[in-house]
């Protein structure tokens, strides 16, 4: 018997698997940067419709060619409040479905366009200045890579025919499905890709080492395998986003135990839908016909469970809340970033703008609360302002850091330049923020000192005030909104100059005539600073906003 050179076919394997991972990846982030707003587009569209949040799981998947990758999406919506445990498991079941598309597109065994792929590919990427064409130059690239690696894989696996070692293992497979379910299982765990473990398995039976029999079981198997990345995603999220991942689990397990035990009828339903003979070998001993009938496999058995589930999603959520019992007790301080989101910047930049504009909030609420603080004297504004203050500061930190992670993935310029904004915006809310802090330590002082203005000074900080809140409003409305343009009046920040001035000089007035005290000026001058400098900072936020408004 011929000697097989295992560390060559491990090198082939690996490399060949690592080829199909990597243009699979490649090929995902070109089609997401070509879709530019349509993943978000499509998303925002989701109804309560439980079939047209399958229909809109469908098309996600197909885009981003991971089912994965949806459904921890999907559990990062959930977790972030996006969307209900309904709506999540309709997406869910649709993903199901779309990660099918990568099967079927594998099965057509176009290895022979692969390395001209590649070559228009890089062509596009490195010599056009396009972006469009850019990405899908990404796109081919990572389509020939894909296909460069199944040829791989399934070359590998020649040698081994001759092992009577693997021979033996694989037919017991074939004898016994359940251990095909679990094996099929446990290499998705691990590769963390149903994709790949579909190629390998397409690459298994194509050399004949698997029969379809044994495929077919090994396919259903990697459905199972697949739900452990959301699962694992969902570890620390709140209740409902663990519920929607088990959800996805109690799928796709209750679908394979029910078609394990009708298998032999489904592949010859399958065998007989398909065109070839699935166990047919040709001159050089391959079965070219097998991988269109294990992809079938794929797709058909999702469209069963979909069609099985889809009226039962209401049952299902039921059954998840009894199994994972207990309310969410939302954190006012917890950010809802989600990092499972990174690798879909449109969804990632969304989320960020969310955290962007509770931020706002948080500052115009501390900058409302000072300037009642200063008037009403109130000891718990001024303690609600502190514990507010820090929220802004950690969130400055927080966001920012998601913010830098988040431009280090593939993206498109639009969210470049969303991310490059706001970086200066929140470093501006953080700002504003600072500054109402500031001013309630001079109204704790004023309280414990009792110091209070004259009438003229205490109308003139009401004046001043209520610009500077007016002005943040707006500029803070614009920019949440998405709405802000040149229409939006920045004269305000002239205006709180203005005043500034003018106010510091009607103070010398009143120092020189007796009406007011020194210590009470100096305070004064200093919350009219603090104003100024709020003002300075939601013009520059202003600008930013404008600027991209007439780009």
């Amino acid at each position: 018997m011929h000697e097989i050179d295992w560390v060559n076919f491990a090198c082939q394997l690996l490399g060949g698997l690592g080829l199909f991972l990597f243009g699979m990846r490649m090929m995902s982030d070109g089609l997401q940067k070509s879709a530019g707003d349509s993943l978000r587009t499509i998303l925002e569209k989701l109804t309560s419709n439980r079939v047209v949040g399958a229909f809109v799981g469908v098309v996600v998947t197909a885009m981003l060619q991971s089912s994965s990758a949806t459904t921890v999406m999907v559990v990062g919506f959930v977790n972030a409040g996006l969307l209900n445990l309904t709506q999540a498991l309709s997406v869910v079941l649709g993903a199901n479905v779309g990660t099918t598309v990568t099967a079927q597109l594998i099965a057509f065994k176009i290895t022979s366009v692969a390395l001209p792929a590649i070559g228009v590919g890089v062509f596009l990427r490195f010599f056009s200045k396009v972006p469009r064409f850019q990405y899908w130059g990404e796109v081919l690239i990572g389509f020939g890579l894909l296909f460069l690696g199944l040829q791989i894989m399934t070359q590998s696996f020649v040698p081994v025919r001759q092992s009577d070692i693997f021979r033996e293992a694989f037919i017991y497979f074939s004898m016994n499905p359940l251990a095909a379910v679990l094996a099929g299982a446990i290499l998705t765990m691990i590769v963390q890709s149903s994709s790949a473990t579909m190629g390998i398995t397409i690459a298994l039976a194509s050399t004949g080492l698997i029969d379809f029999y044994a495929a077919a079981a090994f396919v259903l198997g990697e459905n199972i395998g697949t739900t452990v990345t959301a699962n694992i995603a969902a570890i620390g999220a709140n209740k409902t986003a663990k519920r929607a991942a088990l959800g996805h689990f109690l799928f796709n397990a209750i679908g394979v135990i029910y078609m394990l035990i009708l298998l032999t009828f489904f592949t010859e339903f399958v065998d007989r839908l398909t065109p070839g003979d699935a166990n047919f070998v040709n001159a050089e001993g391959f079965h070219p016909y097998v991988a269109r009938h294990i992809a079938n496999i794929h797709t058909l058995f999702n469209i069963i469970n979909i069609i099985v589930f889809l009226p039962l999603i209401g049952f299902l959520a039921l059954i998840c809340e009894r199994l994972i019992p207990g309310k969410d007790i939302p954190d006012a301080n917890a950010t809802l970033l989600d990092d499972n989101l990174i690798d879909t910047p449109d969804m990632a930049v969304r989320q960020a703008r969310k955290e962007v504009q509770r931020m706002s909030g948080y500052a115009l609420e501390m900058l409302i609360m000072a300037r009642k603080a200063i008037f009403d004297r109130d000891l718990r504004l001024i303690n609600r302002i502190y514990e507010l203050e820090a929220s802004v500061d950690r969130m400055e930190k927080e966001i920012g850091s998601y913010l830098v992670r988040l431009y280090q993935t593939p993206m498109t310029e639009r969210n470049s330049l969303y991310i490059n904004s706001m970086m200066h915006v929140i470093h501006d809310i953080e700002k504003i923020g600072d500054y109402s802090e500031s001013i309630a330590r001079y109204a704790e002082k004023m309280i414990q000192e009792k110091m209070d203005f004259s009438d003229t000074a205490r109308d003139e900080m009401a004046d001043i005030f209520d610009v500077a809140i007016r002005f943040c409003t707006h500029v803070f409305e614009g920019y949440n909104t998405g709405r802000f343009g040149i229409w939006v009046d920045t004269a305000d920040e002239n205006l709180i100059d203005q005043m500034k001035i003018q106010f510091k000089n009607n103070h010398m007035d009143r120092l020189s005539s007796g009406v007011c005290s020194v210590a009470m000026g100096i305070l004064f001058v200093d919350i009219l600073n603090k104003l100024e400098k709020v003002g300075d900072n939601a013009f520059n936020i202003a600008q930013i906003l404008v600027q991209r408004e007439l780009e």
